[in-house]
């Protein structure tokens, strides 16, 4: 069965469908940076600069040639000759996730509105290539209505899915990243559709309302819609931060530690199709460097948390008077045991009065950064690495953790720089930003299983008539 990734990223919904037993036919990806880390993992060699810059320079037809093309999408979509060779593939899934925040079916008789141009693009392809299977994948937001709208976002992008040449039944989903295997608390919403005439041949309905995941122990599994990802985990075996990167850490929590082996080995699993096997040390495990205060205030940040007391208190602090600032850090800190110890075993103060003094003195109006659990899922992973503190070392995460939060497998190699600046975050996708972006490969896992079986039911029927 062969499949497209549009807007693909660097790869997380393409390593799920993968496994669950499709072959790529063309992933389409604006971004060299996030395109050339794509390209290294599922084609070929993308680790020389100079070769990966040729690559990006040559024509539309070469790049869709090797499977992985540079460009916007309408590059593609403009180009009818290579349109029509790439539909007759004979493609049974389409994936991706177009921006569709501000998405409106009246962009179809303004086709000047920039915020319906990719999520109609993507439509268009479906159109052309006629897919059995279609998985569009975006943020939660988009159930937001927006002015002038009576549906939101997601709801017309339904439509407009429903609508689409030769039709399509469409179930919507919100489906949470943690409840298939990720240790990472991500919602996100999809809209699955299966063609109209497949559906009808297979009996296949959807619901009228957006379903939503839980731990499978929650749910009734004859309750879940046909085209819906079943989930894997239960509430008693979700996957934590520990399990996910203790391994990785200097101090090894020991429960921490021995799930963590067993998480790494179902990441070097070589069902996940790569091009490389895991090297022995993991890649992109760089550690960020921090000047002396920023890791000194981490270490505060890690002990105000692990005593219960809301890390934001050095945030609030530093709009106050100094008199206010110093009353509003001691009823915070009341009642605390001395000496205050960080979990790197730094002695941050020996009594009220020096843990006051220090959090006068780290006070800062950035927002506050929030230290991670270890034995809990990580919050949602997002494009800036700055968010997060590590549970016990006074340290952002590195790009492989937050890989292992999404369930990358070792072997997975990003490429490009790390991170950027404020100002370039617009035109660059480097590598935290290519981890944010993407779907969890568990969660992509499920879909595709999900999809694969549906299909595979409508192949039996076949054969069988």
């Amino acid at each position: 069965m062969k499949y497209v990734d549009l807007f693909a990223g660097c790869g997380g919904l393409s390593l799920g469908v993968e496994r669950a037993g499709f072959e790529l036919a063309l992933a389409v990806e604006k971004s060299d940076m996030a395109a050339r880390t794509y390209f290294h993992n599922f084609i070929g060699d993308a680790a020389d600069p100079i070769e990966w810059e040729r690559y990006v320079n040559g024509s539309v037809e070469d790049q869709v040639e090797q499977r992985v093309l540079v460009r916007e999408l309408a590059a593609l979509l403009n180009n009818e000759d290579l349109l029509q060779r790439v539909s007759e593939e004979g493609i049974d899934l389409v994936v991706g996730g177009p921006p569709c925040q501000g998405f409106s079916l009246a962009g179809r008789r303004n086709p000047d509105d920039v915020r319906n141009k990719l999520p109609w693009e993507y439509l268009r392809f479906v159109e052309a290539a006629k897919p059995k299977a279609v998985v569009i994948e975006n943020v939660v937001g988009m159930k937001q209505r927006f002015a002038n709208d009576s549906e939101s976002s997601f709801e017309q992008l339904q439509q407009a899915l429903r609508e689409t040449e030769p039709g399509y039944v469409v179930q919507a989903v919100e489906v949470n990243a943690m409840h298939y295997g990720a240790p990472q608390h991500r919602p996100r919403l999809m809209i699955i559709g299966l063609r109209s005439d497949i559906a009808t041949a297979a009996g296949i309905e959807a619901t009228s309302t957006v379903w939503r995941s839980d731990f499978l122990d929650n749910l009734d599994v004859r309750d879940i819609p046909s085209l819906a990802p079943v989930p894997t985990r239960t509430r008693a075996n979700v996957r934590t931060v520990g399990e996910a990167i203790a391994d990785l850490a200097n101090r090894k929590p020991r429960p921490a530690a021995d799930r963590s082996r067993e998480y790494v080995a179902e990441l070097r699993d070589p069902r996940w199709a790569l091009q490389r096997e895991a090297p022995s040390q993991p890649q992109n495990d760089v550690r960020r460097k921090h000047v002396e205060r920023t890791t000194e205030r981490f270490r505060l940040y890690q002990y105000l948390h692990g005593q219960k007391v809301d890390a934001r208190l050095l945030n609030r602090i530093a709009a106050l008077e100094p008199v206010q600032a110093r009353e509003t850090v001691v009823k915070a800190i009341t009642g605390l045991k001395y000496p205050a110890v960080a979990p790197d075993k730094t002695v941050l103060a020996r009594n009220e009065d020096e843990l006051t003094d220090l959090c006068l003195r780290l006070a800062t109006k950035k927002h506050s950064q929030k230290v991670l659990d270890w034995d809990s899922p990580a919050r949602t992973v997002v494009t800036i690495p700055d968010d997060y503190v590590h549970p016990v070392e006074p340290r952002l995460f590195t790009v492989r953790e937050l890989a292992r939060f999404q369930g990358f497998p070792d072997s997975f190699e990003f490429l490009g720089k790390e991170t950027t600046g404020a100002h370039r975050r617009k035109v660059e996708v480097p590598q935290y930003s290519q981890v944010g972006n993407a779907v969890s490969p568990w969660l992509a896992l499920a879909v595709g299983t999900r999809i694969s079986e549906v299909l595979g039911i409508q192949a039996t029927e076949s054969l069988a008539s």
